[in-house]
């Protein structure tokens, strides 16, 4: 392909199409590339060809049956999804949910932040070419795992949150085996920084790379670890706290360049804020209820439907025609893995809700892809890709 610079001077580019089946992808999306050799002249981005249709699919059903396709969006952190939209449909009903439930909703997201957070990096590491890296952090994140299939059956997709709480409570033994995978992603987190602190190649691939400025970032929109890469220190859990973030003592990690070494290693070090958070939330796990007792939201326990004639009528009404949710139109943002994952919502007053929309964090990060690999290398757009960390079920929907 024959361009003509500002200057005047004729170039010859070559087009590349990177994805949407390529390992280093990480899903279904490709970006197409004008090279100049190895420097990419001009790149434009696909988001890809995944097209759920999440959200005219949750049009169709009831409030409750939305929160099975939450899992699918970010599904390296499902439960975050269930609970951010559980939150949403929570404020528009008005509802505070149990003490228990909300200690129980923290544990549980910060857990996910970590086995989160530990993907995106070990992705970016086998990459970069460090299998070593990749090993050390999945070995936490399988610990992890284990927990979630004791906790709710499933080890990926977990439904654990309830509008108005949480699915049911915790298994005998949970608290021990949350601070078993605490010692272990401890452990974890010094040999990974051992790996590529000081690791020539991994600086040099990671350190000045893909650069992305904090007026940028906000100018398009980005949230959590990418935004607080930047020097931003904004998230959502300090900005606007809930389920009680403000009481707990932790710092809003930040980097300096907005690279992607920062990127990394800022996810990094918010596991280990999560990780302080966690124990905090583990010394506040009193018994009590974990779901609120309200008739309009809480679907009656089939030990009830079994004795009581008005809890069957009550959980026929819950399935089939859904909770009532006040007419109007409510957005809520959750701080998850990625960022600020937003639902908005419109009720027409009737048990399913009449719109859905959904602001997945990945989407303002890949819109700005162009900004960070542009001018750099094609080497150095696998290593800006991994860092922006895009799940394609939240980017595609």
């Amino acid at each position: 392909m024959k361009v003509l610079t500002p200057e005047g001077e004729e170039k010859n580019l070559m087009v590349l199409n990177i994805g949407p089946s390529h390992g280093a992808t990480h899903g279904c999306l490709r970006y197409i590339t004008a090279l100049d050799g190895e420097n990419i002249a001009a790149s434009v981005g696909e988001i890809g060809y995944l097209h759920r249709g999440f959200e005219k699919t949750a049009e169709r059903g009831t409030w409750q049956q939305v929160l099975p396709l939450t899992d699918r969006l970010d599904y390296c952190s499902a439960m975050m999804n269930n609970f951010a939209y559980c939150r949403a449909v929570e404020k528009m009903l008005g509802i505070e949910i149990p003490e228990r439930a909300k200690v129980i909703r923290v544990i549980v997201n910060e857990l996910s932040r970590i086995a989160d957070h530990f993907i995106c990096d070990a992705a970016a590491a086998q990459d970069l070419g460090s299998t070593t890296g990749f090993f050390y952090l999945f070995d936490s994140r399988e610990q992890t795992m284990r927990i979630w299939e004791k906790l709710t059956g499933a080890r990926l997709t977990n439904s654990y949150g309830r509008i108005g709480g949480l699915y049911r409570d915790t298994y005998e033994g949970f608290e021990e085996d949350v601070l078993a995978v605490c010692k272990t992603v401890e452990k974890n987190l010094r040999d990974v920084h051992a790996c590529f602190d000081r690791n020539r190649i991994f600086l040099d691939r990671t350190v000045n790379v893909g650069c992305m400025t904090p007026e940028k970032a906000i100018s398009y929109g980005w949230t959590g670890p990418c935004l607080r890469a930047t020097g931003v220190a904004s998230d959502v859990r300090k900005d606007e706290p809930y389920w009680d973030y403000e009481t707990y003592d932790w710092n809003v990690v930040t980097g300096t360049r907005g690279d992607v070494f920062d990127r990394l290693m800022v996810r990094l070090a918010e596991a280990e804020e999560s990780l302080k958070i966690i124990r905090q939330a583990l010394k506040r796990l009193a018994p009590g209820p974990v779901s609120v007792e309200d008739p309009r939201v809480r679907v009656p326990s089939h030990e009830r439907v079994y004795q009581d004639m008005e809890a069957l009528a009550g959980r026929f009404k819950s399935v089939f025609e859904g909770i009532r949710v006040p007419a109007g139109e409510y957005y809520c943002g959750t701080e998850t893995a990625n960022g600020e994952l937003g639902f908005t919502l419109v009720s027409d007053g009737s048990g399913h809700p009449w719109r859905v929309k959904v602001r997945p964090p990945c989407f303002t990060q890949f819109a700005a892809f162009h900004e960070l690999v542009e001018g750099g290398l094609i080497a150095d757009s696998i290593a800006c890709l991994s860092s922006i960390n895009i799940i394609a079920g939240e980017l595609d929907r």
